[in-house]
Formats: structure tokens, sequence, C-alpha cells
């Protein structure tokens, strides 16, 4: 298993408008996870970004289909879409993600965090 590192970042040192985000390099997995002011959902965002990279590697996802699908997502997004990529079943990481986020929401009921908050 390769080593991980966890950060909490400010919002604007992600790579794109995204509260998660992982990169592989020199051997290990970086996840990084914007600051929002409350480790319950700092907490959150990395569990979904740790399962969902589990996944995608299992199924041989590649990060840099993901990067370019994110990335030209957020470029051609419609004015009021708040979506996130991964919702998008033209993701190709959108069965990854789903699971993801299925287990970030048993995890909120867990913390008592409000999911619709």
């Amino acid at each position: 298993m390769k080593r991980m590192l966890f950060q909490t970042v400010m919002h604007s040192q992600q790579r794109y408008d995204t509260v998660g985000d992982y990169q592989e390099a020199h051997g290990f997995i970086s996840f990084t996870v914007s600051d929002m002011n409350n480790w319950k959902y700092e907490a959150l965002v990395s569990v979904h970004e740790l399962v969902e990279k589990i996944l995608v590697n299992a199924r041989g996802i590649a990060d840099k289909s993901i990067d370019d699908f994110d990335m030209d997502f957020e470029q051609n997004r419609d004015p009021g879409d708040e979506s996130e990529p991964g919702d998008s079943r033209q993701a190709p990481y959108f069965a990854e993600h789903q699971f993801a986020t299925m287990v970030e929401k048993m995890l909120a009921v867990e913390l008592g965090v409000d999911w619709d908050h």
C-alpha cells in the first residue's frame, strides 16, 4: 500500500474548485480537503475521497481521466449548476463516486451531521 497524506488546505489552494482532491506522486497519495472550519465536514470529505480512490484504483480508472473530466466539467459548468462532476453519468468514476457518497452519508448520520446543511 502506498503512503497516504491527508491535508486540510485553504479552498483557494485546491487545484480547481473542489472541496476534496487526490493525486499520486513520488510513491504516495496526497489527499487535500478544503478547510471548512468543521472537523466533521473535513473528515467526511476525507473518507469520501479515500473510498473513491480505493475503488478507482481497484477498477483501473486513471487519475488523469478523472482530473481531465473534473477540470473540463468545472470550466464548462452551466450558470447556477451546483452539482459535483462525479454526479454526472459521463464521469469516468460515476459509480465509484456514488458509492463513496453513500459511505459519506452513512458516516454523517453517525457523526450527527445534517447532510442537507
